[in-house]
């Protein structure tokens, strides 16, 4: 999504020239936790999406522990898109949870200002892999726990103590099936964007 009229990865365009600033953001996360939904919920356009129905094919590969009523599965990718502000527009892209899709990721990545990695405290350890990807990369990125049903009332900094994040790396709870509640969470998204590339405030002199 980067351009040769901007210098910052994941964007392109001239604000306030007319043509809004494009960003590129990554929903990513386990198998099933809710990323197509996600994307599909906030895009204002009809989303792309490359949802499959599973087969037994899938069974021994594709792990449902959790979401065993699952019936389908993202192959490629979910592709939608959300105006933030006049000179401001959000292109999303949800990434494949399974392993045997991993392989995608980088290609995926590639350009991106930051990412949402979707948590299942259900299943928390599926959140795993995006964490170390966008981590080993150095790529920004926020932790939105989807509250399903059931789940368990795990807190923000419990969460942040099992996957081991920094403690910069904001943690939120959403509802992927709610508009207002994923722009809220792609909104603290872009804030720590950009409080990361704020420079830092020069030292001052010792008397």
């Amino acid at each position: 999504m980067a351009s040769a009229d901007s210098d910052t990865p994941g964007t392109s365009g001239a604000p306030g020239a007319g043509i809004p600033l494009a960003v590129k953001i990554l929903i990513a996360g386990g198998f099933g936790v809710g990323k197509t939904t996600m994307v599909g919920s906030v895009s204002e356009i009809a989303p792309l999406s490359t949802e499959e129905v599973m087969t037994e094919a899938s069974m021994g590969v594709d792990d449902l522990g959790g979401v065993e009523e699952k019936t389908t599965t993202t192959v490629a990718l979910d592709f939608g898109r959300i105006t933030v502000t006049d000179q401001v527009v959000l292109y999303l892209f949800g990434t494949p949870g399974q392993g045997r899709f991993w392989f995608m990721w980088d290609e995926l990545a590639e350009g991106a200002l930051g990412a949402v990695v979707l948590a299942d405290t259900r299943r928390l350890d599926t959140c795993f892999p995006a964490v170390d990807f966008f981590e080993h990369r150095r790529v920004p990125f926020v932790v939105a726990v989807n509250q399903f049903d059931g789940a368990c009332g795990y807190g923000a900094e419990e969460v942040r103590e099992a996957v081991d994040l920094a403690p910069d790396v904001p943690v939120l709870f959403t509802d992927a099936r709610d508009r207002a509640a994923g722009k809220a969470v792609l909104l603290a998204l872009v804030e720590h964007v950009m409080r990361r590339r704020s420079p830092a405030p020069a030292a001052r002199p010792l008397r």
